[in-house]
């Protein structure tokens, strides 16, 4: 089994087919007090599956104006010690026929709670996916780094 293979089995049996919570980072649209770009983080449940994270949120929210001015972001998992950059990206309406096998998905994973936080019948109810570019398995206790490139499907 390849580095790759190997970390992409490790990430799969973490964080893959469960509701499990990240932190979210993008690009604030206001700039910070010395006028520079500046980070904006919240912690999201989010799904995992085949190199990407899916949420459910509102396409008018900061994290969604901040995507669609700027889709590079980054998650983290601080409980598996994972960090990753990727693309954020708006699928759309939930209820979209495009998304419907991701939301079947995501209702029945995400089931204790999603009717009490989502409207499934507002159009700007929306399904983000979080395609990740690179990631990094970082755990100095058990002596463990792995470099994860999603895009060339390698890691070192």
């Amino acid at each position: 089994m390849s580095k790759y293979d190997e970390a992409m089995k490790l990430l799969e049996d973490q964080v893959g087919n469960k509701d499990g919570l990240i932190t979210l980072s993008t690009i604030a649209l206001e700039p910070g007090a010395d006028g520079k770009c500046r980070p904006a983080a919240r912690i999201v449940d989010a799904y995992y599956e085949d190199g990407a994270f899916y949420t459910v949120t509102y396409a008018t929210s900061n994290k969604m104006q901040q995507i669609a001015q700027n889709p590079e972001v980054a998650v983290c998992i601080i409980v598996e010690n994972f960090t990753a950059d990727g693309i954020g990206e708006n699928l759309g309406w939930v209820c979209d026929e495009k998304n419907a096998e991701m939301m079947t998905k995501l209702r029945k994973i995400f089931a204790a709670w999603y009717y009490e936080a989502n409207n499934d019948e507002d159009p700007n109810t929306c399904l983000l996916r979080i395609r990740l570019t690179k990631g990094l398995w970082n755990d100095a206790h058990k002596g463990i780094r792995n470099e994860i490139d999603f895009i060339n499907k390698t890691a070192t």
